[in-house]
């Protein structure tokens, strides 16, 4: 069964289940449900809690399965945690894991927790995932998008008895908290739980905002690419110098950005020669945020314009290697600043 993530607490308050599966890369959001189910469960009564986490491929999987079928002198119900950080359990684990799904709804003494990172769709539907989906809960853990994120700080500053002002000023305030804190979801909320420190309960102006909240934001070369093809420019700049200061290679966000560019120029060439923007995103394995975002883009994308923009890709490939182009800026950071612009300036005009 698939919960959810929001209704993690609702379901927990019904009735525990004897088997959960958390998935995700959020350090934050598996924590806080991990500790949910933990929370409900010592109010059940299971008050005895043993830990495994699956290190290389010579784990072995007899202890888990061992400590799930004994029961402790000092406690009636455990809890039981099976912790995969590489999220690939192996055939011996995979069979375990099958096991230990299919003997879950008879046993009403053992509550099994299994974490897991994030997954891609071939692993979910894999046997032992479809066995644990199938026989327990399974809740995924998705990261907050940026778009979401000022919400996401509102409504926890709400839980603290903390606000913003209303009206514009309000959401100019979680717009600023939102840039500060971007892609660091576990220092966000560290920089909210310092508001309730510093401020009583109510009305939070942006100058208290502005004060508390460190600069924890944390970016990647991938995100920035999505930032440049929706034309925001001013997020794309903030992206650049964080990514400079944080200390990424320049070639891993040419790469990025020019992939984009490369994709750009193959989907406009096929929809040339009569291809369906569809279809001709699809064959180029197009999808998700990137599929919006280009299907938005490229009706309005000439192939001169995007001819030049691979030439710019070309040229700023040579200059993060080290080599001097005319007219372009000999600092890696600063050619590909002049590139990402030109794009992301164009997209916004869009």
């Amino acid at each position: 069964m698939q919960i959810a993530a929001p209704q993690l607490s609702a379901q927990l308050q019904r009735g525990l289940r004897s088997l959960y599966t958390l998935h995700g890369d959020e350090p934050l959001l598996v924590q806080e449900a991990a500790d949910a189910i933990r929370a409900a469960a010592r109010e059940q009564g299971y008050t005895e809690r043993t830990v495994h986490t699956v290190a290389g491929a010579h784990f072995d999987w007899s202890e888990v399965l061992a400590s799930g079928g004994s029961m402790s002198l000092f406690a009636d119900k455990q809890l039981i945690e099976i912790r995969i950080p590489s999220g690939k359990p192996g055939k011996d684990g995979s069979q375990v894991l099958q096991q230990i799904a299919e003997a879950a709804q008879g046993n009403d003494g053992t509550l099994t927790l299994v974490l897991l990172p994030r997954l891609d769709a071939a692993t979910q539907k894999g046997a032992w995932f479809a066995a644990l989906e199938s026989f327990g809960a399974t809740v995924k853990l998705d990261p907050v998008d940026r778009k979401a994120l000022p919400q996401w700080i509102a409504q926890r500053l709400q839980l603290q008895g903390q606000r913003v002002v209303a009206g514009e000023e309000g959401q100019r305030t979680l717009q600023f908290f939102a840039d500060r804190v971007e892609g660091n979801l576990l220092a966000a909320h560290q920089e909210i739980q310092k508001l309730a420190l510093l401020h009583p309960a109510g009305e939070l102006s942006f100058a208290q905002v502005e004060a508390a909240v460190l600069n924890v934001a944390r970016y990647d070369a991938f995100k920035l690419a999505e930032a440049v093809l929706g034309g925001q420019v001013q997020r794309v700049q903030r992206m650049l110098d964080g990514l400079q200061a944080e200390g990424e290679a320049p070639v891993l966000v040419h790469w990025a950005l020019s992939e984009d560019i490369r994709t750009l120029h193959r989907i406009r060439t096929a929809m040339d020669a009569g291809r369906p923007l569809p279809m001709a995103l699809r064959e180029n394995r197009v999808w998700g945020v990137k599929e919006k975002l280009m299907e938005r883009a490229l009706p309005l994308l000439n192939m001169a314009t995007l001819s030049r923009w691979l030439e710019d890709a070309h040229t700023v490939d040579g200059i993060v290697k080290g080599l001097k182009a005319p007219n372009w800026p000999a600092d890696p950071w600063q050619a590909l600043q002049q590139m990402a612009m030109k794009v992301s300036l164009a997209c916004s005009l869009r």
